[in-house]
């Protein structure tokens, strides 16, 4: 089985995506067949899409929590032996991502005429026409403002192969509910250590479905499942239901910090 360039962009078409801008989140191996990520990025520009992608790097960035800069309810244990922990510090045109982020973003970041938002541990790239307005209003002190510019685009949420757990912009909704972003630690310009807001657990985020699945559009290309979700909407109705049950979000792990920390509002203001 092989999947034709044609049938990238007749799926582009039939989701009702062409000229829009995209948040994608893709498996290539849902595809049952080799997919280069350019062949899919190239389908998506031939119908005049913009895409966007997260294109974290927590591990290559993120650095100890400091004394003076540990929240508590933040889903870390400062008693712990710490995680990681650089001198490193990022640039929007260094290039990298983190490996878990899949080939996607990997790619899109080297592309001639991606964009990169500013924010060391959590940042969006975007390429095509759009790229500028959706990545470029991103800065450490505003992790999500790419998502909210996504909306106000009127764009949508393509997931290619994967489920709801991958859907990045159900972060937002949570601090649209009223939950304050988790806390994390990179160096900032100058080399001094600042705070930077992150997401918490997504893995609870498929409890979202019966609330989110209506919205979609769905097409298969090859042996891959593709559903398309107008940010908005997907936005308006996850934040909906985390208001009515903030539950709703919890994952199946026993005890995971993230989702209790989150669920219960998050890090508690520093003094």
């Amino acid at each position: 089985m092989t999947v034709a360039p044609q049938q990238l962009t007749d799926a582009i078409t039939e989701l009702g995506l062409d000229g829009r801008a995209v948040m994608v989140h893709a498996s290539l191996r849902s595809f049952g067949t080799r997919v280069e990520a350019d062949a899919l990025l190239d389908a998506f520009l031939a119908r005049g899409c913009t895409v966007l992608v997260p294109a974290f790097t927590e591990p290559q960035f993120g650095v100890a929590p400091p004394p003076g800069m540990r929240p508590a309810r933040n889903a870390v244990d400062y008693d712990a032996p710490s995680g990681p922990d650089t001198d490193a510090i990022y640039d929007v045109a260094c290039g990298v991502v983190n490996d878990g982020m899949g080939a996607l973003p990997a790619r899109l970041v080297r592309r001639a005429g991606a964009r990169r938002g500013d924010h060391p541990l959590n940042s969006f790239a975007a390429l095509g026409p759009r790229a500028d307005d959706l990545a470029r209003v991103q800065t450490p002190a505003d992790v999500y403002a790419p998502i909210r510019a996504l909306a106000d685009e009127d764009g949508a949420v393509l997931l290619i192969g994967v489920g709801l757990d991958r859907m990045t912009a159900l972060h937002h909704a949570e601090e649209r509910a009223g939950r304050r972003l988790l806390v994390r630690w990179a160096r900032r310009p100058d080399g001094a250590v600042g705070t930077v807001e992150t997401g918490s657990c997504s893995d609870g985020f498929p409890r979202l479905e019966p609330r989110l699945g209506p919205l979609a559009r769905t097409t298969t290309v090859g042996a891959s499942r593709w559903r398309a979700f107008p940010v908005r909407a997907a936005l308006d109705a996850a934040e909906a239901a985390m208001t009515d049950d903030p539950e709703i979000t919890r994952c199946a792990a026993e005890g995971c910090a993230r989702c209790a920390d989150a669920i219960a509002g998050g890090p508690v203001a520093m003094n």
